[in-house]
């Protein structure tokens, strides 16, 4: 059994590294450290694309759906060959996972730059095609700072879990493979008129904690 984690907090105090590290945990305690890889992307990015990644992508994909490791054979200069050694190891990491385990913050009601980069980087033109996840699981662990669950105000105004759903089922992972974990109203303690609502905070982060458990547990 192999783990990906992936954290993409800029936070010093982050809810969702504190989620995650309690799923790894959980997870590790049962399968052992070995199959267990982790990267922080706020510390660790993964590298904003460039011309040269575009050009080499275009290239591939005019090719059709071309496997990773066809793809140097279609390198062209030293730029697109550094691009490609970047995007790789990437890649492999992500096929090698049996569960993909993300933090999540939310920033601006969606993903975190460092996030959607590494999404951008790893989804290669032509050598990352539909479907080509099926069978991984994915565990997403969010930390919103208001409500955003199905009936609030706020809940159009959710751009994070439905676009990691989209991305993610795009790629092979069905409803059943994509696992939620929201923490939510999490500023009641920093915004004075969210006070009131500390109750709530404290519930959403018992509920999310319990979850992550539970998935963490699973074989």
């Amino acid at each position: 059994m192999t783990l990906l984690h992936l954290d993409s907090s800029h936070s010093g105090d982050s809810i969702t590294r504190r989620l995650t590290g309690l799923f790894a945990d959980t997870w590790t305690a049962a399968n052992g450290r070995a199959g267990y890889r982790y990267r922080n992307l706020a510390t660790d990015p993964a590298p904003p694309l460039t011309a040269a990644y575009c050009a080499l992508g275009r290239r591939v994909e005019s090719h059709g759906l071309v496997p990773p490791e066809k793809v140097a054979a279609l390198v062209e200069d030293p730029a697109e060959e550094r691009e490609w050694a970047l995007t790789l190891p990437l890649i492999e990491e992500v096929h090698a996972a049996d569960t993909i385990l993300l933090g999540v913050p939310m920033y601006n009601y969606s993903v975190p730059a460092s996030l959607k980069a590494w999404i951008d980087r790893i989804t290669f033109p032509g050598a990352y095609m539909e479907d080509v996840l099926r069978g991984t699981r994915a565990v997403v662990v969010t930390a919103r700072g208001g409500a955003y669950g199905p009936g609030t105000p706020n809940e159009a105004l959710d751009f994070q879990e439905p676009y990691l759903r989209a991305y993610f089922g795009r790629l092979g992972l069905s409803e059943d493979d994509v696992h939620f974990a929201n923490a939510e109203m999490t500023l009641t303690g920093l915004v004075p008129h969210l006070a009131r609502f500390k109750q709530m905070t404290a519930d959403s982060l018992a509920a999310a904690q319990e979850k992550v458990k539970a998935l963490g547990a699973v074989l």
